[in-house]
């Protein structure tokens, strides 16, 4: 056992690369369209103002517009939360390969009905485009980071996780760039600008097909221990996975059967990591984040830049989430998943209030406003290194093979549900809220900080099965405590009876540690 430590060490391979570059495809395609849509809201608009005089042959009413591009945003999102709760069929039902390369068949065909939306003159086919392509995305939310998970060795999980996010970023990234008037922001430009969602789908498509099915998937849920003992080699480039084997086997006796959403939500063993593991959903989507994504322009230009450096400041905030991501992949397999996240979290706290002081001062103090920047700028640094990438990951860390495909459906369903209503309330609480906006935010931040230290574990250098034994061990305890029957035996003394169950007990994990346990006489003197 001693050598434990170092036999668990294992390095990036080739094929491994090749294999999570082709997987997080998904991912880039997620931050993509969560970003391609802003930029050319104006042309859009325009766009659907002349389609529809070009039918009806008369203006659109004022301001019908505005809502028909706020349907065509807020549509990805509906989108996103039917497909991530099918994540969890599609990865049982098909396997995480075969679901990811059946998705990008939605892929394809979102990103050609809203390419072709202004030829046809039809706003009704950018908002099916979105629709699909939400779901596509949705899909992807579930299966890449589950698939990530499951084919990265113990001592990379964490880092290897972090790509998932990284994916997102630099998705988010690219639609930013082209989207300014410069380039494909244009009146001409925006269909190919939205079109071009197809890249991602037909590039997975491609290099994905030559990936193997997970190994986990193949031998714990399919029982095809040849096929997994194959996907293993050839993600490890070894013939020496003995251990990666044995390791899926005790997991395989460990594991829960497999069960569906309602099944899990019913868990009473799984209601900790379920709880947690949405909890951190939130923590991602409730921080502010999204505020500052879709918004980000009008924030800068609110807080007195001019119009053009609005724009190229906004494409910054992209810029260093990429860059904070890519620091944070060696910081999580070495810091931790739980420390990274208070740290994020924290950061995002203290400059929420920066950003409320900066917008409450800065009419009074000029430059203030360039704090305003910095302080928003500096929020988007510490999403990256914690909040942004970790979520993803641990939901998938804190559950075995069996209900690990329910959680990611619920936990992805949960994060697109809040991602939605930002999205959708953000606008009305800003008038409502004015420069306190950030302030809602900074609650939910100091929330989520406590949780975290108070609640979550930390997943880092430990098996599937030694993190769902963290659960079961507590579930034991509190099972056992809540079976402690004081009960009284006469003056002058008490007895502690606790119950040894015989025969087949309903709950089989505090069969183990109940049946040490006897009645024990406390006599008082």
């Amino acid at each position: 056992m001693g050598d434990e430590p170092t036999t668990r060490k294992k390095g990036l391979t080739g094929f491994l690369i090749y294999a999570i570059f082709a997987a997080v495809l998904g991912m880039l395609q997620f931050g993509y369209n969560t970003g391609v849509i802003n930029a050319p809201q104006a042309v859009i608009e325009d766009f659907i103002k002349d389609a529809y005089l070009s039918r009806y042959g008369v203006k659109i009413a004022d301001g019908w517009e505005k809502i028909i591009f706020s349907i065509a945003v807020s549509i990805f999102a509906i989108g996103g939360m039917i497909g991530g709760v099918g994540g969890g069929f599609v990865a049982n039902r098909f396997g995480r390969k075969r679901g990811l390369l059946l998705n990008n068949a939605t892929g394809v065909l979102g990103a050609i009905l809203m390419a072709f939306s202004k030829a046809a003159q039809s706003y009704e086919m950018l908002i099916i485009g979105r629709l699909i392509i939400g779901f596509n995305c949705g899909l992807n939310t579930s299966l890449v980071p589950m698939y990530i998970s499951e084919i990265a060795p113990l001592n990379l999980r964490g880092g290897l996780g972090t790509v998932n996010q990284l994916g997102v970023t630099v998705g988010i990234l690219f639609s930013q760039i082209l989207g300014i008037q410069e380039i494909l922001g244009t009146e001409s430009g925006w269909p190919l600008l939205l079109g071009l969602a197809i890249c991602p789908a037909i590039l997975q498509l491609v290099l994905f097909s030559f990936c193997p099915e997970s190994p986990r998937y193949l031998l714990i849920t399919a029982n095809r221990e040849e096929e997994a003992r194959i996907a293993m080699k050839r993600l490890r480039a070894s013939s020496q996975i003995e251990e990666d084997m044995e390791e899926m086997r005790v997991e395989a006796q460990q594991s829960e059967a497999h069960m569906g959403m309602l099944e899990l939500l019913k868990s009473r063993a799984l209601l900790m990591p379920l709880g947690i593991g949405i909890v951190m959903q939130l923590s991602q989507q409730l921080s502010g984040i999204n505020a500052v994504l879709y918004y980000s322009t009008e924030l800068f230009i609110g807080a007195g830049l001019a119009s053009e450096s609005a724009k190229y400041a906004t494409i910054g905030v992209g810029a260093i989430m990429v860059g904070m991501t890519l620091v944070s992949i060696p910081l999580m397999d070495r810091a931790g998943r739980r420390t990274l996240h208070l740290w994020g979290l924290g950061g995002m706290f203290i400059f929420s209030i920066f950003i409320t002081i900066s917008l409450l001062v800065m009419e009074l103090i000029e430059w203030v406003r360039y704090v305003a920047v910095v302080a928003t700028l500096t929020f988007v640094l510490f999403f990256a290194v914690g909040p942004g990438s970790i979520p993803w990951m641990i939901t998938a860390e804190l559950f075995s093979q069996g209900p690990r495909p329910a959680a990611m459906s619920i936990a992805v369903l949960v994060n697109w549900l809040a991602n939605f209503l930002v999205g959708l309330f953000f606008l009305p609480l800003r008038g409502a809220l004015h420069n306190y906006i950030f302030l809602p935010f900074s609650v939910l931040l100091a929330f989520f900080w406590v949780f975290t230290y108070k609640i979550v574990p930390e997943t880092k250098n430990k098996t599937f099965d030694e993190i769902s034994a963290l659960f079961r061990r507590n579930d034991r305890e509190e099972f056992a405590t809540q079976n402690c029957i004081l009960t009284s035996s006469g003056v002058g003394s008490s007895t502690l009876a606790v119950p040894v169950p015989s025969g087949t007990p309903a709950h089989t994990e505090s069969t183990a540690l109940l049946a040490d346990i006897r009645t024990i006489k406390i006599n008082a003197s």
